[in-house]
């Protein structure tokens, strides 16, 4: 905004159109500032939000590939009543399960939030079209 609240009567037209462009510069760089700061916040919620989701899946595939090989075998070893099949399919439905949780976990979390800066285009868009077309 200009310095001055109110201009003096014998302020030329062209001092004026000057503050107001200054305020107009102001405004936008106010505008960008706080939409680049809302795009941060967005980007920092999406890494948070991506972790337990990667984490989940890349824990469900090495759990899955090691349990399916290891533990079927110990499981029938321990108990030898049990067929091999049963023993690997026990295993397999825990990885699953465990697996399906932390995805479900990681889904909800990226539900939870808008990765868009609505409310700063919007603004910026008013802003806009307040200065194309005054009223």
């Amino acid at each position: 905004m200009s310095n001055e609240l109110q201009s003096p009567p014998d302020s030329s037209v062209a001092a004026l159109v000057k503050g107001i462009i200054n305020d107009a510069q102001e405004l936008f760089k106010q505008q960008f500032a706080l939409t680049r700061r809302e795009i941060q916040e967005d980007l920092r919620k999406t890494r948070d939000a991506a972790l337990p989701l990667a984490i989940g899946l890349g824990v469900a595939f090495v759990g899955g590939v090691m349990l399916l090989i290891t533990l079927p075998l110990l499981l029938h070893w321990l108990w030898p009543v049990l067929p091999l099949w049963a023993a690997f399919a026990i295993v397999g439905g825990l990885c699953a399960v465990v697996g399906g949780v932390l995805s479900y976990v990681g889904i909800k979390k990226f539900q939870a939030f808008n990765p868009l800066p609505d409310e700063s285009f919007e603004v910026l868009k008013e802003n806009v079209q307040w200065i194309t077309n005054p009223k």
